[in-house]
């Protein structure tokens, strides 16, 4: 059951990276989605109410705009969300500087970061002509699979961590 999985990975991730931004009305339905709130609704649960363990754990909280969570989720407030302004790139500066300062893990910078992500993005179209694919229609395996083929072969070329 999906939601079995949600549970056993909030109960055994030390981190969590909870993207708000993505609630906008589903054009057919006319209803948001709410996964990504109710994910993070688990994470704070665990935290608050878990094992020693549990409560060690750390969580960014993204939104594109500013207090704009607080007109869907405003019981969140106290928590620092941290805007990304709808840019990937700032995302990607965001998530870096974040998981520096909690996990200790030394990682190039953000700009660095965006720049490889940037490259990834402008080879994905080629790549997936050569593996029949349409970008528009990769599912989130097919997604990894092309992800991970870059890695070994052009991303090898410019591995940014030591």
């Amino acid at each position: 059951m999906r939601i079995d999985k949600i549970c056993q990975l909030v109960a055994t991730c030390r981190f969590g990276i909870h993207d708000l931004s993505r609630t906008e009305l589903d054009p057919l339905h006319q209803l948001p989605r709410f996964n990504m709130p109710f994910e993070l609704g688990l994470f704070v649960g665990a935290q608050r109410y878990g094992t020693r363990m549990q409560r060690k754990k750390s969580c960014l909280i993204l939104d594109r705009a500013p207090y704009r969570y607080q007109r869907f989720c405003s019981d969140i407030a106290g928590q620092d969300p941290v805007s990304h302004n709808g840019e990937p790139n700032r995302a990607i500066r965001v998530v870096r500087d974040w998981l520096q300062r909690y996990s200790g893990t030394r990682a190039p910078s953000g700009s660095l970061m965006a720049a490889r992500y940037d490259r990834f993005r402008n080879d994905l179209p080629r790549m997936c002509r050569l593996g029949r694919l349409r970008e528009a229609e990769l599912t989130f395996s097919d997604f990894v699979y092309v992800l991970s083929v870059w890695l070994r072969h052009v991303g090898a070329t410019d591995r940014v961590y030591t």
